[in-house]
């Protein structure tokens, strides 16, 4: 397979993808902030959480559900700023999910990535980031 890629671009695309994955995986984990509540650890992210209090209404108390879930939906997610942080992440990610492909395809096609296009795909990184 021919490649347009200098070395330095072949380095770029295979550390842009693992940059890409590093940034997913952070992302969909719900470990951004860890705590303790009803002396249960608690942990969440931006939709997902961990252990989490709910109010049971037969019995009138607080009890925690030690399980890891996400929002019931987009406005069950705390506050508006969580919700703007949840959205802004997303689409980073996203961003850099699709530069990153784009440069692992121009591993093994040639004349896909131009000095042009890599400069393009540089901002990109770099407003994805």
């Amino acid at each position: 397979m021919a490649s347009s890629l200098t070395c330095a671009g072949v380095v770029w695309a295979f550390l842009s993808f693992l940059c890409a994955a590093a940034s997913c995986v952070g992302f969909f984990m719900p470990y951004w902030l860890l705590g303790s509540q009803l002396e249960k650890s608690v942990s969440f992210g931006t939709f997902r959480r961990c252990s989490y209090p709910i109010r049971d209404e037969s019995r009138q108390m607080t009890v925690m559900v030690e399980q890891c879930g996400r929002y019931a939906s987009f406005q069950a997610i705390p506050s508006a700023e969580w919700r703007i942080c949840t959205v802004v992440t997303g689409l980073g990610c996203g961003l850099l999910l699709l530069v990153a492909l784009t440069a692992l395809m121009g591993c093994c096609v040639s004349e896909l990535i131009s000095r042009t296009v890599g400069r393009v795909a540089g901002g990109i990184q770099f407003l994805g980031g």
